[in-house]
């Protein structure tokens, strides 16, 4: 069924809806068939809108092509579950796009998005170096309202902590470098130096006198291994 067809449809949904109201006398079935009338006239505003785009672009075919220029899409969050890494990107009057104005490409690393003549612009959005591979034949697009929903196939159950590669990267970069062969009693010297130096002069205190005392202990312990 082409857009005419289903304007036409919904039209006439509208005028059935509209003479059933008329003839309810019952308040929740007026309250139901309203919801309804709303709901259909909704769509049909999408659709009479999607036959003009259409329209333009069969009176002139380059006119998908002359946007103004691309930009790129930063509004975006993601989310897992088992099976999914489920990328959201927010792009206001998107749903009102037809389908094939939004294009997505996957590849077992990597995913791109292109959604083209939406405000005058087209909206891209590459993203390589997935953190683990996808699979590209099962991976898919949903279009919401106001929002794509990129949805990468994982090829095991395995969580992601990050989305890509380079965001491992770089969070492992902040990471503290602990050396594998160092010696754990480093570690607890720093704590210490530490607070003696940010501590009180009681505090001060209790620990030099617990430190002088561990230095007894440890002498005293040496000299009765060499009776």
């Amino acid at each position: 069924m082409d857009l005419t067809e289903q304007i036409n449809q919904l039209e006439a949904d509208l005028l059935e809806l509209g003479s059933l109201l008329g003839k309810s006398e019952q308040k929740r079935v007026q309250e139901l068939l309203k919801q309804e009338q709303k709901k259909v006239e909704k769509e049909l505003a999408v659709k009479r809108q999607q036959k003009e785009q259409q329209a333009r672009r069969q009176a002139d075919p380059s006119a998908a092509s002359k946007a103004a220029y691309t930009v790129k899409i930063t509004n975006y969050a993601w989310d897992q579950s088992e099976k999914y890494v489920k990328i959201y990107l927010t792009l206001k009057d998107v749903h009102k796009l037809p389908s094939e104005n939004v294009e997505v490409s996957f590849t077992d690393r990597s995913f791109s998005i292109l959604v083209k003549d939406l405000g005058g612009k087209n909206h891209q959005m590459t993203v390589l170096n997935l953190l683990y591979p996808i699979d590209e034949k099962e991976s898919d697009k949903k279009i919401k309202t106001d929002m794509v929903l990129v949805m990468c196939k994982k090829q095991t159950t395995k969580k992601w902590e990050y989305l890509t590669k380079a965001e491992k990267q770089s969070k492992d970069k902040e990471k503290p470098n602990v050396e594998a062969n160092a010696d754990p009693s480093d570690g607890l010297m720093s704590m210490l130096k530490k607070i003696y130096s940010e501590g009180d002069d009681e505090m001060k205190r209790t620990i030099n006198k617990a430190w002088s005392e561990s230095q007894e202990k440890k002498i005293r312990g040496e000299d009765m291994m060499d009776i």
